[in-house]
């Protein structure tokens, strides 16, 4: 199975701009579709982002749409997710995710993704 990191979180002015990595291990990235979500404290854990494992379609959820830009390097195990124009209701804890690449349906689902890292947390400040 695969064994997933983020990084790249942290604090920023609103406005500003971070890019999220997901590092793979254990297996390669490129046999899974990868996803984002992120949870915001008191709210439930909501979907961000997704894209298939070969990278030819990705998904995004309303709010950042137009904002975050997903993509992957197979060669190098990573999954990144660059958010540009950061509201501070953005801020959250942000979570990378897996699914084996065929098996999903519903990329927006967090139940499609067995595999998950620890989360990197992102603050945007007003």
């Amino acid at each position: 199975q695969v064994q997933l990191v983020e990084s790249g979180g942290g604090l920023v002015q609103a406005g500003g701009s971070l890019r999220l990595s997901c590092a793979a291990s254990g297996r390669a990235y490129s046999v899974y579709d990868g996803g984002w979500f992120r949870q915001a404290p008191g709210k439930q854990r909501e979907f961000v982002a997704a894209i298939t494992w070969s990278g030819t379609n990705t998904y995004y959820a309303d709010s950042v749409k137009g904002r975050f830009t997903v993509s992957r390097d197979n060669a190098k195990n990573t999954v990144y997710l660059q958010m540009n124009s950061l509201k501070p209701e953005d801020t959250a804890l942000y979570y990378c995710a897996a699914a084996p690449r065929y098996s999903t349906v519903s990329y927006q689902y967090q139940g499609e993704y067995p595999y998950w890292g620890q989360g990197t947390q992102v603050t945007v400040s007003s």
